[in-house]
């Protein structure tokens, strides 16, 4: 599957991804300056601190890499599991998405990001197959919800990529691996407190 993406995409997917790695690893570099105490309880912390971080920044490699690669190697279940572990988001995912084509899984990783990120106090995600077990769809489930006109307008087929920044980039990317499946994302938001981004078509 090929997603075509234009330069000032790329360069906005890879500051996400530095975004993304750069808390874990600096975490790293200030556990590393920690053993370098002579308190054995500092050291002791220190090494605690180093193997949680190295952890978040294998996991959230490990999903970027299924996510914006070419999905192959991985597991998507794991991916997004990993991705959420430790954050205030829940995940749940139904073992039907598995059976699906690694492209969809990768499809069904992006729309994780997405519907975690619409939940900015935390709640849960639930990852599905569509109706009739076709395609993907993804629910955001909490009582405060965040979902915003800019993330709406980069999911859509005629998002503008001059408008995109880093705060919607990844929809715009979600929305071109649906296209690659021919397919595209719609947005259900009839019930209170909960969010369903669902694929419309592929094959």
């Amino acid at each position: 599957m090929d997603v075509l993406v234009d330069l000032r995409a790329l360069e906005l997917l890879n500051s996400r991804l530095c975004h993304e790695l750069i808390s874990p690893v600096g975490a790293i570099n200030n556990g590393v300056e920690l053993m370098e105490e002579e308190d054995p309880d500092f050291v002791k912390e220190a090494m605690k601190l180093v193997a949680s971080s190295a952890k978040t920044a294998g996991l959230r490699l490990n999903f970027y890499r299924f996510a914006y690669g070419s999905g192959r190697g991985s597991s998507g279940r794991d991916a997004a599991m990993g991705l959420l572990e430790g954050s205030k988001v829940k995940g749940e995912w139904d073992e039907a998405v598995t059976a699906q084509h690694v492209d969809w899984q990768r499809l069904a990783c992006n729309m994780v990001v997405i519907a975690a990120e619409v939940l900015p106090r935390g709640g849960a995600v639930k990852i599905m197959p569509g109706a009739g077990g076709v395609g993907i769809a993804v629910s955001a489930t909490a009582e405060s919800i965040n979902l915003t006109e800019e993330v709406r307008a980069a999911l859509g087929p005629s998002a503008s990529v001059e408008a995109l920044g880093a705060r919607t980039i990844h929809a715009y990317y979600t929305s071109k691996v649906a296209e690659a499946l021919s397919a595209r994302i719609e947005i259900d938001d009839s019930q209170k407190g909960v969010v369903v981004f669902k694929t419309v078509g592929g094959v």
